[in-house]
């Protein structure tokens, strides 16, 4: 029978790995330090872009990345790569929250999510006001909605970084409130975004959704088997002339928040194929253990639902690689390239960061209070006026979402440098008047 070798006697070089894996594994488990990547790869960008090596900067994204098969060849740029394609990862994890919170969150009630939703609604339309006003007779007016996003990770690790002292369901309330937000501007992507569309690309990306629907009925329990029909629905959605990254979103909703219905339990799968493994080793007989190891992990698999599985093990890729790479991607904005003496670059910039920072807590705190004065809503437990404020400044946070919708609003060159100029001063503008805020808000919150 074997027998585990002590801690003591085991190589150093392992003792340090293993603690040097453990220190990782709660590194990506801490949520400010996904903002805190973020807003490095963003600094990076804009320190590339306006050095002596910003020509390197522009060409490494336009660089072409070619698959092929035989005489199929695609090709296209890495900046395309990046954001049509690893961001529709992300918006596949984006899908799995909004699921997740119908499902069994915030979402799961229409009492518990009246408010949320009310404060997101007025989070959305004042911000887009606020731009249409500064913007209106103009062409930059098409950057309406750029203002209207919240970066939930961002927001969240920035509310993480002012501790436990804060409320546990103003946390609840913001990714709630920040879940909504990223629901209205998929809708505005696919309503407002999107080119002519063409009626074939439908029919594509509905025999992939067919096929994933299928395979669930079929009890197809690998995330790998949904890979080739998911790649048809983004291929779909590619001819149609809609984002494809919507795929992403589509995915993520039709991931099942329940595990696949099984002849027992997952955790007597286990229990039963741990003891047999304990008798085959007993038995000195290896070669009979396969079947008790595939039924130890398939108990294992389906201990989780697959919505819970597949968002735990995509979140460290996502939010400290995708988005990192992402904002490294797109927040390189050439200062110098920007021509704010232009009349239209100005207002666009000037709308954004107004919109972001004054807007989102205009619209979230001004149509909450009215919800809740009017009788429609109330405020959650734990959660006062001020609470309230906080959330509204953090969701000014747009970042991701809103450099994301820029791009898809402006082909200008200069107004897009502009649009991306008004996210980053207005996100981190709004980042710093929340823990400012939030200092203050939690040294007046009494400790429960």
């Amino acid at each position: 029978m074997h027998s585990p070798t002590p801690r003591q006697d085991l190589p150093r070089a392992q003792l340090v790995a293993e603690r040097a894996f453990a220190t990782l594994d709660r590194f990506l488990h801490i949520e400010a330090a996904s903002g805190v990547v973020l807003l490095i790869a963003a600094a990076v960008a804009l320190i590339w872009a306006n050095s002596s090596l910003s020509e390197s900067y522009h060409s490494l994204w336009h660089l072409p990345v070619s698959f092929g098969f035989g005489g199929l060849i695609f090709s296209q740029s890495l900046h395309f790569i990046v954001n049509d394609g690893l961001m529709t990862i992300f918006f596949l994890v984006v899908g799995m929250e909004i699921r997740r919170e119908i499902h069994e969150g915030a979402l799961s009630s229409l009492r518990q999510a009246s408010l949320p939703i009310m404060g997101a609604l007025g989070g959305v339309a004042i911000p887009a006001l606020i731009y249409a006003i500064l913007n209106i007779g103009s062409p930059s007016l098409q950057g309406w909605a750029v203002p209207t996003a919240t970066d939930i990770a961002f927001a969240l690790g920035v509310l993480a970084l002012l501790g436990r002292g804060i409320p546990g369901n103003v946390r609840v309330f913001l990714l709630a409130l920040a879940i909504i937000d990223d629901v209205i501007a998929v809708l505005i992507i696919a309503l407002f975004y999107s080119g002519g569309l063409n009626p074939s690309g439908f029919l594509v990306a509905t025999m992939g959704i067919l096929v994933v629907l299928s395979f669930q009925r079929m009890g197809f329990g690998s995330a790998l088997a949904y890979v080739p029909p998911g790649a048809i629905v983004w291929i779909g959605l590619l001819m149609t002339g809609a984002h494809p990254t919507l795929a992403g979103v589509v995915l993520g909703m039709l991931t099942p928040a329940l595990s696949r219905p099984t002849r027992e339990r997952p955790q007597d799968m286990v229990a039963e194929a741990a003891q047999k493994l304990r008798e085959q080793e007993d038995a000195k007989n290896p070669h009979h253990m396969t079947w008790s190891l595939k039924q130890l992990r398939l108990g294992q698999r389906e201990l989780l639902p697959p919505m819970v599985r597949v968002q735990m093990a995509l979140h460290p890729w996502v939010a400290f690689g995708i988005m990192p790479l992402f904002a490294l991607a797109n927040a390189g904005v050439s200062v110098s390239g920007v021509d704010l003496s232009a009349s239209d670059p100005q207002w666009v910039m000037a709308g954004v960061a107004l919109a972001l920072v004054l807007g989102k807590p205009l619209g979230i705190v001004g149509v909450s209070w009215l919800a809740v004065r009017l009788g429609w809503c109330r405020l959650p437990p734990g959660v006062s006026w001020g609470g309230i404020l906080l959330i509204g400044l953090l969701a000014g946070v747009g970042f991701t979402m809103s450099l994301f919708i820029a791009m898809l609003a402006f082909e200008s060159e200069a107004l897009l440098s502009a649009a991306k100029l008004g996210v980053l001063a207005g996100s981190l503008t709004a980042a710093l008047l929340g823990l400012a805020w939030g200092a203050v808000y939690r040294r007046a919150t009494p400790i429960a």
